[in-house]
């Protein structure tokens, strides 16, 4: 008898074996005692988390070491994001990303600034040569920081995989390091009756059920009895916990199981940057936008097709088709195997499902979508949206905005990319076309300026979610530059200039001396820009012109200038 693989299934055995021996290799990039804030896969704006983000004891300037053999394949500087990173590429297939940095070894920090003068940029993307910055496991590369799109210090640590940059679960590599023997927690659950398909205690919106816990943390049973018919979806919101922290964590596994049956299990392991925006099919987005709180959904809508799902029946959907009790749990499981375990029960009882009434402008996920109407337009490319669902615009007359205040859909609805939106002006204005621009206006009254470009009679711009409101505004006033105590300048060897715009934001800045390049740094989370004075840069003994010119996002230029002697 001969014995039949699957080669598929030797592929996936083949790699978790190289994974396993990978694995054994990694190091931390840190050599403190390693304590985390958050953990990969973990849910945020638009995005799930595609690392570890390490403590870093409450402060900067922890020394940072390459995590395995290999060299810097690339080095990022920005004021945003993730500061200032590096990536190192390693002989195994995988790369390390090392993110909010407060500062390059000595070799690396020379030769980005050498970068940064010949772009004439301080935000950069260099990649160097493979031979420039050769590094050894355990060699130290830079100091931990709190640069970029940080809340606080931390070192942001990733491994990718070279070949598609997918990022892996680092605990996959590294997680001896970590000793966790708490299980996830439990916080809510939530019900979402399929539109003329289905209904829950009598309604065909959603329901969502907070958890409560005992003073030893056991959850409580739900708050009231659940009734339902027909098709249903089930969503979970839950939180992972580990030993010695606070902090609350992504949960990796999920597991749902009808009447001891699995109907639904999905696992972040992986995923890609390409995919990373599928989040918001993955979470009930509404909910997260309207009440800042995430509920997993345990069913898939069609344009959903993240890889983090491992089984699936009948999409994740729930039949309630007899009147008993329906047996349900809930399985959580952190990467250490910790499992929570969460019984509850949903009652079948025959109830009136709600017809789906007419809908005037039904927008299909896997279809071109449009909305055309004399003074606004809106197209979404076909697959942008997950599901299928019933668009609706109503519009208001406005005194204080260049046009009418146009409501794109009542409710809030993902994009996975984007889609255009045109507005037309009420009065074209053709010597200030470039100054408009395209806000949104938050319920406080507040406006959020998102840009565009003047087209027929009208501004055009790119949205990548709906359910806002959004009218043509105008800036005409160009960012303001304040110098911060420049007798001091000299002194303390920099130059410190705060930057400010009332409306639509600084897009690009640049500092010269003596009409010559000069670089001034810059973080996303201050308004203040910094030049060091460079000795090999700049002539000592003499009078110097510094000119810092400033543009915004409606166009306008502003120039501030200053002589100074040094």
């Amino acid at each position: 008898m001969k014995l039949k693989i699957n080669k598929y299934c030797f592929t996936i055995f083949l790699s978790l074996i190289t994974l396993s021996i990978q694995s054994q290799s990694f190091i931390s990039p840190l050599k403190i005692p390693p304590a985390l804030s958050a953990n990969f896969g973990e849910l945020r704006n638009n995005h799930f988390h595609s690392g570890l983000d390490f403590k870093t004891q409450q402060t900067v300037n922890k020394p940072v070491f390459a995590a395995e053999d290999g060299y810097i394949s690339r080095i990022g500087v920005s004021p945003g994001g993730f500061g200032l990173s590096l990536y190192i590429d390693h002989p195994s297939g995988f790369t390390t990303v090392y993110g909010h940095l407060n500062s390059f070894s000595p070799e690396i920090a020379e030769y980005v600034i050498e970068q940064q003068y010949l772009k004439e940029s301080y935000q950069v993307t260099l990649f160097p040569d493979k031979e420039r910055f050769a590094v050894k496991k355990g060699e130290q590369i830079a100091l931990s920081g709190n640069s970029g799109g940080s809340g606080g210090p931390h070192l942001h640590f990733e491994i990718r995989e070279t070949k598609t940059q997918d990022p892996l679960d680092p605990l996959l590599f590294i997680g001896k390091i970590l000793q966790d023997t708490r299980k996830p927690e439990i916080r809510g659950i939530a019900f979402y009756p399929v539109k003329g398909k289905g209904v829950v205690n009598n309604t065909s919106d959603p329901s969502h059920i907070y958890i409560s816990h005992t003073k030893t943390g056991k959850a409580l049973p739900l708050s009231k009895q659940i009734e339902a018919w027909g098709l249903i979806g089930i969503g979970v919101k839950a939180y992972d916990r580990m030993n010695g922290q606070n902090n609350i964590y992504g949960v990796k596994q999920i597991r749902l199981f009808v009447d001891n049956m699995l109907i639904y299990s999905s696992k972040i392991d992986r995923f890609s940057f390409e995919k990373t925006r599928m989040i918001n099919s993955f979470v009930d987005f509404e909910e997260w936008r309207l009440r800042n709180s995430f509920f997993m959904k345990s069913y898939i809508e069609p344009g959903n097709n993240l890889p983090v799902y491992n089984r699936v029946i009948n999409h994740g959907y729930i039949d309630i088709d007899q009147e008993r009790d329906y047996m349900m749990r809930y399985e959580l499981e952190d990467y250490y195997g910790n499992v929570l375990t969460y019984p509850f029960v949903v009652k079948g009882k025959n109830q009136n499902i709600k017809p789906i009434l007419p809908c005037k402008n039904y927008m299909a996920w896997n279809l071109d979508n449009s909305f055309v109407d004399y003074d606004f337009t809106l197209r979404i490319p076909a697959r942008n949206l997950y599901s299928d669902f019933c668009f609706v615009h109503t519009s208001t007359p406005s005194t204080t905005y260049y046009s009418t205040i146009h409501h794109v859909h009542p409710s809030p609805v993902p994009l996975d990319d984007q889609a255009r939106l045109w507005i037309k002006l009420n009065a074209d204005i053709l010597d200030r076309r470039e100054n408009l621009g395209i806000v949104e206006i938050k319920k406080t009254g507040k406006s959020s300026w998102i840009g565009g470009d003047y087209k027929n009679g009208g501004v055009e711009v790119s949205v990548k979610e709906l359910g806002g409101k959004f009218a043509i505004d105008i800036d005409t006033v160009a960012p303001k530059t304040v110098p911060l105590q420049p007798e001091k300048w000299v002194s303390s060897g920099k130059i410190r200039l705060q930057l400010s715009d009332d409306k639509s934001g600084i897009t690009s800045f640049r500092g010269e001396i003596d009409g010559k390049y000069a670089l001034f740094t810059h973080d996303i989370k201050s308004p203040v820009y910094t030049y060091y004075f460079d000795e090999n840069r700049l002539d000592r003994n003499k009078e110097h012109i510094l000119v810092f010119r400033a543009k915004d996002g409606a166009k306008n230029i502003s120039e501030y200038r200053y002589t100074f002697s040094y």
